[in-house]
């Protein structure tokens, strides 16, 4: 892991940990990820939120040793994990996440997201798409076109995006992309028929003071 993940956090509001889960892990969380699915009697939303609720394999995934070094050089001593949420595309769930800013969806302190591939992502099957140091532009409007029915309530406008540096995040299973919540991103829609799940963990700083947030049932500090 390189010596200037926090320079690089603070320049360009993301950095990538290549290869921090092993084949074995992606396996264990895929296969447990899909138990939870089950159980719950989720469908096509294409979304789970608590999976460290759900099943304390994903307790100890948020507290990966690699990781929680690389979260207190960018976050400090104090590291709270608050929740996690199973992103799964395939062939029946397939649409593209719209451009957007996490922090409208908790305000408060700014948090860290974590972003886990469980499988290889690229953008055949809707690897994230980012826009490298437009964490520093600050909160943006989200009053974006809603209109196609998808939800995702908070989306940038296009003006927001237009002229801007895209890149696209291609990732490896077990590759981990850590990213602050006012950088913009989204992802591509999934045409090729084949999954692509994430594990997506959220993180704060707990020196800072937050709002009870319903949503973090199994917080803890790291």
């Amino acid at each position: 892991m390189t010596e200037n993940i926090k320079e690089n956090y603070e320049r360009e509001g993301y950095v990538i940990i290549r290869g921090l889960f092993s084949e074995e892990d992606i396996h264990r969380y895929k296969e447990t990820a899909r138990e939870v699915l089950k159980q719950n009697g989720v469908g096509k939303e294409g979304v789970y939120v608590g999976m460290a609720v759900a099943s304390p394999v994903f307790k100890q995934a948020a507290a990966h040793p690699v990781l929680v070094q690389a979260l207190q050089q960018i976050i400090g001593d104090n590291v709270v994990f608050l929740s996690d949420k199973l992103v799964f595309k395939d062939a029946s769930t397939d649409f593209g996440s719209p451009w957007h800013q996490d922090y409208p969806y908790w305000k408060g302190s700014h948090k860290v997201s974590v972003w886990i591939a469980l499988d290889d992502a690229t953008p055949e099957n809707g690897c994230l798409r980012i826009v490298p140091g437009s964490h520093l532009l600050g909160s943006a409007s989200h009053d974006g076109d809603t209109s196609d029915g998808l939800g995702f309530k908070n989306r940038l406008e296009n003006k927001d995006i237009e002229g801007q540096n895209i890149i696209d995040v291609v990732a490896s299973r077990g590759d981990a992309i850590i990213f602050h919540d006012l950088l913009y991103h989204a992802s591509y829609p999934n045409s090729s028929g084949q999954d692509r799940w994430a594990l997506i963990s959220t993180y704060k700083d707990g020196a800072q003071d937050d709002p009870e947030y319903s949503w973090a049932k199994a917080a803890f500090q790291i």
